[in-house]
């Protein structure tokens, strides 16, 4: 017999892009003509990743816990809204396990930032950086993504539920 039941979530956010804007990804400040829309930073990422998280506790989604129409996250850095992501599941008797994530994105190219935002999801998640993938990819110029009309990610969660 086990001691942990494990769960698994996934995770997806879609932002569009607009001009004079930050463009955060991974709770990394990218530099690029456009920025992310958003009530908080719009980091389609860290949400990808919390919805992730939060589905595979089956505890809502970040709109249920971050409404848009909460001021308390205007303009908030998504790595608050990670934090508390895992603050409720830990509350709640579960540990984050592993994070497989993928950020679609015609430009700008994020291999150079993807060790920094390992680094910042391994942290706000309490587990070790070898625990974290993200990956990058286009799509060939096709769609909202490929237009540069807008970035999304897509994420997985493995969490242990605590018996």
């Amino acid at each position: 017999m086990t001691d942990f039941i494990p769960r698994i979530g996934h995770g997806y956010d879609v932002h569009r892009l607009i001009e004079n804007r930050d463009l955060i990804i991974g709770g990394v400040k990218i530099p690029h003509k456009t920025g992310l829309s958003g009530h908080s930073d719009a980091d389609v990422l860290l949400h990808a990743i919390s919805d992730a998280l939060l589905g595979a506790a089956a505890l809502g989604d970040i709109g249920a816990h971050f409404p848009d129409t909460d001021d308390k996250w205007l303009g908030a850095d998504s790595k608050e809204i990670l934090l508390e992501t895992v603050r409720i599941l830990n509350i709640n008797g579960f540990t984050v396990s592993n994070i497989d994530s993928i950020i679609v994105a015609q430009k700008p190219k994020m291999a150079d930032y993807i060790p920094k935002m390992r680094e910042n999801i391994a942290k706000c998640v309490c587990i070790p950086v070898n625990r974290v993938s993200v990956k990058a990819t286009t799509e060939e110029k096709l769609g909202f993504t490929g237009n540069e009309s807008a970035i999304s990610a897509h994420a997985v969660a493995m969490i242990f539920e605590k018996l």
